[in-house]
């Protein structure tokens, strides 16, 4: 068996449903190593056991906090403290090599040859390129590294309150050291339109190996129909329509026929949808906490759903139920 791995990590049941999805996206592209996933205790048994049917390592970690707060608030990503948890890939000693991946990404081609480069191998951030992207790094698993970062970490902090600050600190210089250790941004192209140069994701979009949905709107985030399957994408993802349709598609395939209302979060609302049968109730219910998930975000979907006009049919309705009802209750004394 592979001295190799492929890393990530989910810190609740929802993340997990990413992580599900990863793992069926590596297996679709042959990857020839092994598959390790660390859980918190957040994490249901349930989906524990849905995770062991795809990860030949599924391993309980620690939650680690950054406690940064007043930098994550600059970031308005303050849910980004737990990440610091992802240190702890590098106690998987029984691995020679690993490469992590973010729950939140989705492997297009077959990146094995990943496994012939060093640590720490990354590519470059979009938004600072003179930073890398953790989302997506080559790895060596040490305990005395492990070490050795997380007291990095008491002593001087994160720049920005998560692993990524952290870990280009500790790497300090990655950006001038080797240019071997720089990935070419295939292995990590951004999604989302805001960090997105989009003439050269089209143009280049074949060539893509992985995709990462970097930001707060998710893949499971993002509103689903499941009388059609066809997931609604907003004007922010639609040059990648496709390709979170595919993230879609390999969730009806291989993942949700194994969730269960055991799980917590939008893993048991998603158990209970029946695939490409007639809407129902559940399907109502998922599709309006969707929506309100998605106006929280700031991803309002102007031209479908959340249209002036279909709101404008909403208000009308309620005022005329509200209408009728007090014309039943009104009562008339002759």
């Amino acid at each position: 068996m592979s001295k190799f791995a492929w890393v990530t990590l989910t810190t609740n049941d929802t993340y997990s449903l990413g992580a599900l999805v990863l793992a069926h996206s590596l297996k679709r592209a042959k990857t020839a190593h092994q598959l390790a996933v660390l859980v918190t205790p957040n994490v249901s048994q349930a989906m524990r056991d849905r995770l062991k049917e795809v990860y030949n390592v599924v391993q309980e970690v620690n939650v680690l906090d950054s406690q940064d707060a007043a930098n994550l608030a600059l970031l308005s990503r303050p849910e980004l403290g737990v990440t610091f948890t992802k240190l702890h890939c590098w106690r998987l000693v029984q691995f020679e090599k690993c490469v992590f991946l973010d729950a939140d990404t989705l492997v297009l081609q077959n990146c094995d040859e990943l496994f012939e480069r060093e640590e720490l191998s990354a590519a470059p951030d979009v938004s600072w390129p003179d930073c890398f992207n953790s989302g997506v790094f080559v790895f060596k698993p040490s305990v005395d590294t492990f070490a050795q970062i997380t007291e990095f970490a008491v002593k001087n902090g994160s720049f920005d309150g998560g692993d990524q600050g952290l870990l280009n600190q500790f790497f300090a210089d990655w950006s001038t050291a080797d240019i071997k250790k720089h990935l070419p941004f295939v292995y990590n192209v951004t999604a989302y339109a805001s960090y997105c140069y989009l003439p050269a994701f089209k143009q280049f979009r074949d060539k893509i190996k992985i995709l990462h949905f970097a930001g707060k709107l998710k893949p499971w985030l993002i509103q689903f129909n499941s009388e059609t399957k066809v997931a609604s994408v907003s004007s922010e993802y639609a040059h990648a329509q496709d390709l979170i349709q595919l993230w879609w598609n390999i969730f009806c395939e291989n993942v949700i026929q194994s969730l269960s209302t055991e799980m917590a979060g939008l893993a048991g609302a998603l158990s209970q949808l029946r695939i490409g049968q007639q809407r129902t109730p559940e399907q109502e219910a998922y599709e309006n906490q969707m929506r309100r998930q998605c106006w929280e975000s700031g991803q309002i979907d102007y031209s479908g759903a959340d249209s002036f006009e279909n709101i404008w049919k909403k208000i009308s309705q309620t005022l005329e139920r509200k209408t009728e009802k007090e014309s039943e209750e009104t009562v008339v004394y002759f």
